[in-house]
């Protein structure tokens, strides 16, 4: 007897539907991809509990004659794709005409449809998979579709759906996503019978982001020109440095106006970032990619949430190039609002900022002059503690215990000996011995002298090293180790890039290396497995970054014992010229680690904190 059996359409269509619709959330997905593709330019999505009692998604796109509507149940039946060509080269959001048969396998179904211009419509009742009645309707021209008791038929998936919160939660969710991918269109929701959110038709991404999210995230926000390279498009909007969330809940990504998860679109946009976001923290990120069609897989996935990209090498460089382009764009924005005239203010000179004393109720104190406090400070070494080094020294890094120093700017050395007449920027004072106290045309400035000095630091040792190498040490004895083929050849490619870093690598026969020398900054003991870790590292890292990327914890860690520290004085042309030299860093807004430099408090916060704007 054989043991092979033909399972029954409504199994088979049962079983489907496990791939396509896992919950609600996705039933609102594959019900707004097709009002998209449809031409719709308004979309209404109504739930009720959740969507586990109804969902109901309406436009006003394309509609359905008779013949359509009713082959469109049926699995596999599409318009989007019509031979393996076209399945190469996909440009719909749906293309493999499951999703309508699959939802309507587990849920009373009820589709209506008129096409613009019809004298009547159609209305089709599907009951579980079995289509119940089929007659004239008259709704609008576009597309209604409403389904009610999801999973009725299969109690062994409702059982593992959530709450009624968390599935709305997840519908949402998926609203805000097609939303954000389609701005030209104009979206409702729905919830309970009651208007949850409207969206207005826009064109441009930035209205729609403020109208989901708000104005105030909105400005924390910059945006990233489009900008062709090598065939991709990278576009959309990205958090500031030191702007960033504890999950990935704001990090939406899109390849062709789909919304993907990927994780080498992630870890590119983490290499963008690099030192400007904390350890632990993911970016604000609202970011589309544009590729040919034909260079991008969609269909790898049932839910088309993943896709594979022919040369993603490629689109990680782009993404990579773009975050990087774009958060050092903001630095002018930056230098405008600190060069821009303070009204009313007058060049501070070189007058001494000193934080002023605590004092007894009733006592008054002055300030000290600048020749006291030039006494004061005769003692101390030069700019912020860190003596100076001849120019042609490399800064050493040594271990935890080394606290030798680092050199710096001559500049640091030597405040100016006249006052600057062109000063812009107002220093009020220091706060603690720690935060700069500034004034600049937006309101107040608080500035973080360990985390500025820090950032300048960094940069500084990390430009001197690309330019004149990493210090090596050589190996007492030389270890020679084995790896797998892949790695062998990646190695045997980037053997030049390893060298750059320190690191005296050559082959020693079929897939062998011989290791004769380290970075100078690194204790390692075990040299293979130290080399296994490099690997794996660079090959998420972009072709175009530091080829120091390695020691660039070690440097954060260097320059962070050297930086000036809390409760250290600073004279005011040590604090002008920190400030300056800040402003001057490629990445100003965040030291080594991720945390803020500065941060801005406008005059509107201010005027609601003494209560003069509500």
């Amino acid at each position: 007897m054989s043991r092979i059996k033909l399972l029954p359409e409504t199994l088979a269509s049962q079983v489907a539907a496990g791939e396509v619709v896992e919950r609600p959330a996705s039933v609102v997905k594959e019900l707004v991809e097709n009002s998209i593709d449809a031409g719709a330019r308004a979309i209404e999505v109504g739930i009720q509990r959740g969507g586990m009692s109804r969902i109901r998604v309406v436009d006003d796109g394309y509609g359905m004659d008779r013949d359509d509507a009713l082959l469109s149940l049926e699995r596999h039946a599409t318009s989007k794709i019509a031979s393996a060509a076209d399945l190469a080269a996909i440009n719909t959001l749906g293309f493999r005409g499951e999703a309508l048969p699959s939802i309507a396998s587990v849920s009373r179904f009820r589709l209506t449809t008129r096409e613009h211009g019809a004298v009547a419509g159609t209305e089709i009742l599907v009951n579980g998979g079995r289509i119940e009645t089929v007659r004239d309707g008259g709704e609008a021209p576009g597309t209604q579709i409403e389904v009610r008791s999801l999973f009725y038929n299969v109690p062994a998936r409702r059982k593992f759906l959530r709450s009624e919160t968390t599935e709305t939660r997840n519908i949402e969710h998926q609203f805000f996503l097609q939303a954000l991918a389609h701005p030209a269109i104009g979206f409702s929701l729905v919830r309970e019978d009651k208007i949850a959110l409207q969206l207005p038709i826009t064109t441009s991404l930035r209205d729609r982001i403020r109208d989901i999210y708000g104005a105030e995230l909105l400005g924390d926000l910059l945006e990233i020109s489009a900008r062709d390279r090598g065939g991709v498009q990278v576009r959309g909007w990205i958090g500031r440095a030191g702007v960033s969330r504890q999950t990935r809940s704001q990090q939406f990504v899109f390849v062709n106006g789909r919304a993907i998860e990927s994780g080498m679109l992630s870890t590119a946009l983490r290499e963008g970032y690099h030192t400007a976001l904390m350890r632990g923290q993911f970016p604000i990120t609202f970011l589309f990619v544009e590729v040919d069609p034909r260079e991008v897989d969609v269909n790898v996935h049932p839910a088309k949430r993943e896709v594979r990209f022919r040369d993603p090498a490629r689109v990680r460089e782009a993404v990579v190039e773009a975050v990087q382009r774009t958060l050092e764009s903001g630095r002018p924005d930056w230098q405008r609002r600190f060069s821009a005239p303070v009204p009313g203010t007058i060049s501070p000179g070189s007058e001494p900022v000193e934080r002023v004393p605590s004092r007894t109720p009733g006592e008054i104190t002055t300030a000290p002059s600048q020749a006291e406090t030039m006494g004061q400070d005769s003692a101390r070494p030069s700019s912020f503690g860190v003596p100076h080094q001849p120019a042609s020294s490399l800064p050493p890094l040594g271990d935890k215990g080394d606290s030798r120093p680092i050199e710096v700017n001559r500049s640091y050395l030597e405040p100016p000996a006249e006052p600057r007449r062109d000063q812009q920027f107002q220093i009020i004072g220091v706060l603690n011995r720690l935060y700069v106290l500034m004034e600049n045309s937006d309101g107040l400035v608080l500035v973080d002298q360990h985390a500025a000095h820090e950032r300048i630091l960094f940069e500084e040792l990390r430009r001197r090293m690309e330019e004149q190498g990493v210090p090596s040490q050589r190996m007492l004895l030389p270890q020679i180790f084995s790896l797998p083929p892949r790695d062998a050849e990646w190695v045997e490619h980037n053997v030049a890039t390893l060298q750059k870093m320190g690191i005296g690598i050559e082959s020693f026969g079929a897939n062998s290396f011989r290791v004769d020398s380290l970075p100078a900054f690194l204790e390692v003991a075990d040299a293979a497995g130290f080399l296994c870790k490099v690997i794996d590292e660079l090959k998420t890292t972009s072709h175009s970054s530091s080829p120091l990327r390695l020691g660039e914890d070690m440097i954060a860690k260097t320059v962070c014992r050297h930086a000036v520290k809390a409760n250290d004085p600073l004279r005011y042309p040590e604090i002008e010229k920190l400030i300056r030299d800040l402003l001057a860093c490629d990445l100003p807004y965040c030291c080594p680690h991720g945390r803020p430099t500065m941060i801005q408090i406008s005059h509107a916060e201010l005027e609601k904190k003494f209560g003069r704007k509500v």
